[in-house]
């Protein structure tokens, strides 16, 4: 069975309230529908009922009948939300009267039904940009705790079952932290290992902590600044497997860790791979997709206290079908 076989499987074992925003965006539409006849999630669609359903009719689609579809303009909680909003919000000089009109937003709208406790995760970008999707989950349902950046990981599905786990790494951060400092860049260790668990089902996260130095055999503040956080996540969570600072080689081949890093319980057995920068992660990822005939799903965001992913504008009615399994794993972990 295939990994995504599996996150699906897992998804549909454990049903999440996912939140749609973009409910008029036909990619987006249609996926929602394919995830209620495949039984994966309980849809929860933002948006007018009559708008949707009618968009739903032209695309002949079937099953949005059985999604939970809330319109902000009209919903008895909305004032509630406005509320909770304002609260949150109002150190920041935001007014009752803002808050009232941001909670229209169903970016905003969305995040705080996740942050009232009415749903478990959101998904957006088909037609929003990064920072849009950020912004409102990062203002409402902020960072999880002890945990002070976001960053964005990559499930990579390789043709090479000796490395990884049968093949599948995760590798982050690839998509937010431009420039980790030390302690950001134990966070996205810590967080990275959490997604493998969550989303790859690895029981076993072994991290390697990857720089263009193993073990001293090169001197540099790059190098200086991996080994800083390689100490730091395990303060973080004493019980992570990690080792660092290693080349990537002596990360995942077990010979070259053997000679590099002799002694290391993660040399040559690493699953999930910390890059020192997104520079880094960004540029090795495609390489691997586009040389090595990878599978790359992803990114998926993480550091946020419940689960909000960001789609490309260039996404498929595969992708956000596939990000709406992921999400729902990573909140089942979250709870």
């Amino acid at each position: 069975m295939s990994l995504i076989d599996q996150i699906i499987n897992r998804a549909r074992s454990n049903k999440q309230r996912i939140v749609l925003p973009e409910s008029l965006e036909e990619r987006t539409l249609t996926a929602a529908d394919r995830c209620i006849a495949d039984n994966i999630a309980d849809i929860i669609l933002i948006g007018n009922p009559d708008e949707i359903k009618e968009k739903a009719k032209s695309l002949q689609l079937t099953h949005i009948d059985q999604a939970t579809i809330i319109n902000p303009a009209t919903s008895e909680k909305t004032e509630q939300y406005a509320q909770l909003l304002f609260q949150l919000r109002q150190k920041k000089g935001m007014t009752m009267e803002q808050a009232r009109s941001q909670v229209l937003d169903p970016l905003y709208f969305g995040c705080l039904i996740i942050k009232s406790g009415d749903a478990d995760g959101q998904i957006s970008g088909a037609l929003s940009t990064t920072g849009d999707t950020l912004r409102p989950a990062l203002q409402i349902i902020k960072c999880a705790p002890g945990i002070t950046c976001v960053s964005g990981a990559m499930l990579m599905l390789t043709q090479t079952p000796q490395y990884g786990e049968d093949g599948v790494l995760v590798i982050g951060d690839v998509a937010v932290t431009p420039t980790p400092d030390a302690s950001q860049l134990a966070q996205i260790a810590v967080c990275t290992a959490q997604t493998a668990r969550s989303v790859a089902g690895f029981t076993d996260p072994r991290v390697a902590m990857l720089s263009f130095s193993t073990k001293g055999s090169a001197k540099h503040e790059v190098v200086d600044k991996v080994i800083e956080a390689t100490s730091l996540a395990r303060q973080l969570d004493p019980k992570l497997h990690i080792d660092g600072e290693l080349q990537a080689d002596a990360a995942l081949v077990p010979s070259v860790g053997a000679k590099k890093a002799p002694g290391s319980t993660i040399a040559g057995k690493a699953n999930v791979l910390v890059v020192p920068c997104l520079e880094v992660g960004n540029i090795a990822y495609k390489l691997v997709q586009r040389l090595g005939g990878a599978d790359a799903i992803g990114p998926i965001l993480q550091g946020i206290a419940r689960p909000v992913n960001d789609l490309s504008r260039g996404c498929s009615v595969d992708d956000i079908y596939k990000m709406v399994a992921i999400t729902a794993c990573q909140a089942m972990d979250t709870k």
